[in-house]
């Protein structure tokens, strides 16, 4: 019993931890391109993550955007019709393509 008190009060220890400091995280503003169907960018995927998720991706070819797209749809079971999995696709790879198909 003593051992797992000891833990315990060992293990809580860096909660107690104080800084005297001002800590101020940064913001990081993502670059979100308006334009034909982000409306459904933001029904559709904004809903389950951050607009940063996307830009994360980085510059990609309509293949990868639009197996992204059938990803969330068949895997993670994402309510997307497949007309806003086309207009997702076709902006994701508009705004944040490199300009090749495959």
């Amino acid at each position: 019993m003593k051992k797992i008190i000891s833990i315990a009060l060992i293990a809580s220890i860096p909660l107690m931890a104080q800084v005297k400091e001002k800590i101020e995280v940064p913001y990081i503003p993502f670059p979100i391109k308006m334009g034909k169907g982000f409306d459904s960018v933001q029904a559709n995927c904004l809903m389950c993550h951050s607009f940063g998720y996307i830009i994360n991706q980085g510059r990609q070819s309509r293949t990868f955007w639009s197996s992204k797209v059938k990803k969330m749809i068949v895997h993670f079971k994402a309510p997307i019709t497949e007309k806003d999995a086309k207009t997702i696709t076709n902006y994701l790879f508009e705004h944040y393509g490199n300009g090749k198909e495959k």
